[in-house]
């Protein structure tokens, strides 16, 4: 389950809690389900839809050592009405 780097804590992110939403940055390589079955393993919920985007590396170095970090993919996941994480609710809140 290392597709699953750790969960994504900004403005946007906290007011998708509140839609039964929630947003990780995970693995560039991993697939939509192999990242929705780490999910439903991990936290014991159901997801219903998965939307995902892919962030740039950021520009790094100085001078003649110009050089960039890796890109990543960001999943915002929508579990079932009645199921929640709870764990990251309370690390949120």
């Amino acid at each position: 389950m290392d597709g699953i780097k750790y969960a994504v804590v900004t403005d946007k992110s906290l007011r998708l809690v509140f839609k039964n939403q929630y947003t990780f940055n995970v693995e560039s390589g991993s697939t939509r389900t192999e990242i929705k079955s780490w999910v439903e393993l991990l936290f014991g919920v159901k997801v219903i839809a998965m939307n995902s985007h892919r962030l740039p590396g950021k520009r790094t170095g100085k001078r003649r050592r110009m050089g960039h970090t890796m890109h990543y993919r960001r999943m915002i996941i929508t579990l079932q009405p009645g199921y929640s994480i709870p764990s990251l609710r309370n690390l949120l809140f």
